[in-house]
């Protein structure tokens, strides 16, 4: 493991992010994602709703690498969802620096321990997801301790108005739009309770989930929830039509007692039609390949293939941890 270092590399500079600097920190993003998967991927939305996120401290839990022209070549965030040893970090770099590189997770890995710490646990469980061809060097992750603990797919369809309509509704089972509270509460509900048992899932209550989400920007008409007549609300499909490449499935929960039944592809087929409808020509979700609900086989045999892949990888630290600031 690298030695932690109190100062950049010659020629290199770090500082704090800011609000200020989403548009950049996006380009920076942008320019990561033609490398990885060869098309600008992310919005600016998304960066504004990650540099707001509630447990992030920006002063503290963020990190601008810039090259000794001034040019921007790296941004990490780290932030904590769980309250307890469980950590979450991302590093986005250019494949330009690498001692940069090294001295940016010298100074992510601390903070992380540092948090763990500050939640009275006896060890930091670091986790950070990369695609699986990322422009940072996985031997040096390797060598720092970092390793692959799970896969997750992006999957991606073509939408056409001529194959993708509205579903035949199935008997006894209604879908409504998320238009009032109640029924935002009801969704966020769901979620928890369909997600609790999948890997890496951390419990969010309503206020922190719509931080989460950024909820007052959020198209509730594109959220639907599955009423099953006799049995109540069993199964939630949240999506949203703000990126440029493709419209989003965010989540698509069942309830355990529920499964099996066909709500999810009922549900994944309304979205289908839904967007066509709308004139978008593709849609695209994530989903964990070790998912334990047979949610990868319900994609594909929806016609949703793979676009690309990201690994999580994981990082133990033992606390207390001394560090040399």
């Amino acid at each position: 493991m690298s030695t932690f270092t109190p100062s950049p590399p010659p020629g290199l500079t770090v500082r704090p992010a800011t609000l200020d600097d989403a548009a950049a920190v996006c380009s920076l993003l942008n320019a990561v994602d033609l490398l990885e998967i060869g098309r600008a991927d992310t919005e600016l939305s998304e960066v504004q709703g990650d540099l707001k996120h509630p447990e992030v401290e920006l002063e503290r839990d963020s990190w601008l690498l810039f090259d000794a022209g001034g040019r921007l070549i790296g941004y990490g965030l780290v932030w904590d969802d769980s309250g307890g040893e469980r950590i979450d970090m991302d590093l986005y770099t250019l494949p330009d620096e690498p001692h940069g590189v090294s001295y940016t997770l010298d100074l992510m890995e601390a903070r992380a321990a540092e948090r763990a710490a500050a939640n009275g646990a006896e060890q930091a469980v670091v986790h950070m997801h990369l695609n699986i061809t990322p422009t940072l060097d996985l031997g040096e992750l390797r060598g720092r301790g970092w390793r692959p603990v799970r896969r997750y797919q992006v999957m991606a369809r073509h939408l056409t108005t001529a194959d993708d309509q509205l579903p035949t509704e199935l008997p006894g089972v209604t879908l409504r739009p998320c238009l009032a509270e109640p029924d935002r509460r009801r969704a966020h509900a769901l979620l928890q309770e369909s997600f609790a048992d999948h890997f890496d899932f951390q419990p969010r209550t309503y206020d922190q989930w719509s931080h989460d989400i950024d909820a007052e920007r959020v198209d509730w008409s594109l959220t639907w929830i599955a009423h099953v007549e006799g049995t109540g609300n069993v199964a939630v499909l949240r999506s949203h039509n703000d990126r440029s490449s493709m419209a989003w499935i965010g989540n698509l929960g069942v309830l355990r007692r529920a499964r099996g039944q066909g709500l999810g592809g009922h549900l994944l087929r309304y979205a289908f039609g839904h967007y066509a409808a709308l004139g978008r020509d593709r849609i695209g979700l994530g989903v964990d390949t070790d998912n334990s609900s047979g949610a990868l086989a319900l994609y594909e045999r929806h016609g949703m293939t793979l676009d690309f892949a990201v690994d999580t990888w994981e990082l133990v630290r033992r606390l207390p941890l001394t560090l040399d600031a």
